[in-house]
């Protein structure tokens, strides 16, 4: 536990300093600690630690990990999200990083409106059009946008992407960049409930250079827990 206190800090301080190297202020970034696989007390360690933003790949594992945890966080979604799983997603999460279709989007709507509730979400943008990957592609952003522009009870905060598995972060740099570029472009159209102010981008290998990119999320696991 002393080791997930001391890897929040020093990712605390890395986070801090990628900002102040373009010019930006720490606390445009949200640090959201990636529980995937641990437990209870590890999450908890993190929270003490001085973590408020926990992310969780599985709505079942994460939903035995909320009601275990005592302490207030703010709850993120950040794997693949079935319409099936959405019923319960809801109330759990302060954000969906991961909506990629309109199927899923009017499901998330849909549980908004009975649940009366705003749900917020991310658009998952799968930037080099990887088969093995979710996200919608580049090329069908404007459809989906524009479907999802009439759905009352859903807000689309902002955009999400992984970008492909690279041996040097910079080379992830050109997709960080991609997504800024979408986000900025979508932004300016201001459509109604998009105020599209986040892009959650950057895990452990690559969160320094996403967030010199624009990154207002990163998503970051092993460097704060260790190995799954």
């Amino acid at each position: 536990m002393d080791d997930v206190a001391s890897n929040y800090a020093r990712v605390s301080e890395q986070v801090a300093r990628a900002a102040e190297r373009v010019g930006r202020h720490a606390d445009e970034v949200t640090l959201v600690c990636a529980a995937k696989t641990k437990g209870p007390e590890v999450v908890r360690a993190a929270l003490r630690a001085g973590a408020t933003d926990i992310g969780e790949n599985y709505v079942q594992e994460a939903q035995h990990k909320i009601h275990a945890i005592p302490e207030s966080a703010n709850w993120h979604l950040i794997g693949h999200l079935q319409r099936n799983k959405a019923k319960v997603a809801v109330p759990l999460f302060r954000l969906i990083h991961s909506l990629d279709s309109l199927s899923l989007a009017t499901e998330l709507n849909r549980q908004g409106v009975k649940q009366d509730r705003t749900v917020h979400a991310l658009v998952e943008v799968n930037l080099a059009a990887e088969e093995t990957k979710a996200g919608v592609r580049p090329g069908a952003l404007d459809a989906l946008l524009e479907g999802v522009s009439s759905l009352s009870r859903l807000q689309i905060d902002g955009l999400m992407a992984i970008p492909p598995a690279v041996s040097d972060p910079n080379e992830a740099r050109p997709y960080f960049r991609t997504l800024a570029r979408l986000r900025e472009r979508y932004a300016k159209l201001g459509m109604a409930r998009m105020p599209l102010r986040e892009l959650s981008m950057g895990m452990t290998q690559d969160f320094r250079v996403a967030i010199e990119e624009g990154a207002t999320i990163v998503r970051v696991g092993r460097a704060i827990f260790g190995e799954r």
